[in-house]
């Protein structure tokens, strides 16, 4: 049985595409490639059919990722099918909850940055669960690079790279769960 992601951000353009293009690369690299499908959507649709922001493109090019996308809005029968939402931040994640036909399906919505795991100098963790931890006391948004230069581009890469390892061990466990 195929595992399901779908990364959000508003437009569809820039955090979501580069998400989806280093979470795929990750998923890949780990031999899950016929087992985890990735793509990604805006809340929006202000970018329907335009391929990422060039400066997305770029940057994804320079740390050896590709991208073939065309922006699309994430719709609300999109959850029968999905297994994990990924917010890019919390107004995605509000929008997407509320966006949600069941509490259940509310419930497959997460922060990208949830995933992130801390290195053991900062907090040791006793725990081996890779669920994600989307406390609202934390600031675990992505942000928008679109306003600003290309710095904002390489900040968003290295949070999303960040994040993916995590969310790939969460993903191998949920796929691990159903072989059961």
């Amino acid at each position: 049985m195929t595992y399901r992601v779908s990364f959000v951000c508003t437009g569809n353009i820039c955090r979501s595409p580069m998400a989806e293009s280093v979470f795929r690369a990750r998923v890949e690299e780990a031999g899950l490639g016929d087992r985890v499908e990735v793509e990604s959507a805006g809340t929006g649709g202000w970018h329907e059919g335009d391929g990422a922001d060039p400066r997305a493109v770029a940057v994804l090019a320079e740390h050896g990722y590709g991208t073939d996308h065309v922006a699309r809005r994430f719709q609300a029968s999109w959850f029968a099918r999905l297994d994990l939402v990924i917010a890019l931040d919390s107004g995605h994640r509000k929008t997407l909850r509320r966006l949600a036909p069941t509490e259940q399906d509310a419930q497959k919505v997460h922060l990208l940055r949830s995933y992130a795991r801390p290195s053991p100098d900062d907090h040791p963790s006793t725990s081996a669960s890779h669920a994600p931890s989307d406390s609202a006391g934390d600031d675990l948004d992505v942000p928008d690079p679109y306003y600003g230069g290309l710095d904002g581009f390489e900040e968003c890469l290295e949070m999303v790279e960040a994040a993916s390892e995590g969310l790939l061990a969460a993903v191998r466990e949920e796929l691990e769960g159903r072989a059961i």
